[in-house]
């Protein structure tokens, strides 16, 4: 029987924003931290708070970016998560509302079978402010994990997702295993199980 496991990318496999970091080379993390929290929380729409967070990095060279993403902390027991997933038999993927400069090499290395994220887009190796992709939506995983489920002719109930944001709403409608790790109340509202420790390997007890 196949089974999924979907995970949120920023504070759920890694530790922190990609945003926040990215933010800080410019000075301004506390103003982008500021609207991030308001956007997890579920108190802005996330599509707008991503335009404007985005547009805040116009300027910061590319070169920065990815030497930046390619050094962000991942959650403890992140690698060993994954491994232990992929040895009970699930496709484990990620599904950001960030972007794929920090999803692809952190996928590479956890073992991840695919990543989803958005792009932001640079001309002459510099970031204008514009961002687009798939994952700009509040909605956008849900959908997404929709035609992964199809895809993979995986049901609600060989399928675990876990996250942190009111992002991550969409795709808790979709499955029956639902991790709120280390969230914001209004996901943990929806999850069958929650995780208060920073350690991703207690998201192996909703499976075993």
């Amino acid at each position: 029987m196949r089974k999924l496991a979907v995970f949120d990318f920023d504070s759920t496999l890694m530790d922190g924003e990609t945003i926040d970091f990215l933010a800080a080379e410019l000075g301004l993390q506390a103003q982008v931290a500021a609207i991030t929290e308001r956007a997890m929380a579920g108190e802005l729409d996330f599509f707008k708070s991503l335009i404007a967070r985005a547009a805040l990095l116009e300027g910061l060279e590319e070169t920065k970016v990815d030497t930046v993403c390619a050094n962000l902390p991942l959650m403890p027991g992140a690698k060993e998560t994954v491994e232990a997933l992929k040895a009970r038999g699930y496709t484990v993927v990620c599904f950001s509302g960030g972007f794929r400069n920090a999803t692809k090499p952190a996928g590479e290395y956890l073992g991840l079978d695919a990543d989803f994220a958005n792009f932001l887009y640079a001309e002459n190796g510099v970031l204008t402010g514009q961002v687009g992709g798939e994952m700009m939506q509040g909605d956008a995983k849900g959908e997404m994990l929709l035609r992964l489920q199809k895809l993979l002719s995986v049901g609600r109930e060989e399928t675990l997702v876990v996250g942190d944001g009111a992002n991550d709403l969409s795709m808790f409608a979709y499955a029956d295993t639902r991790v709120a790790f280390c969230a914001k109340e209004v996901l943990k509202k929806a999850a069958t199980h929650i995780v208060e420790k920073k350690d991703l390997r207690e998201v192996l007890l909703a499976v075993d």
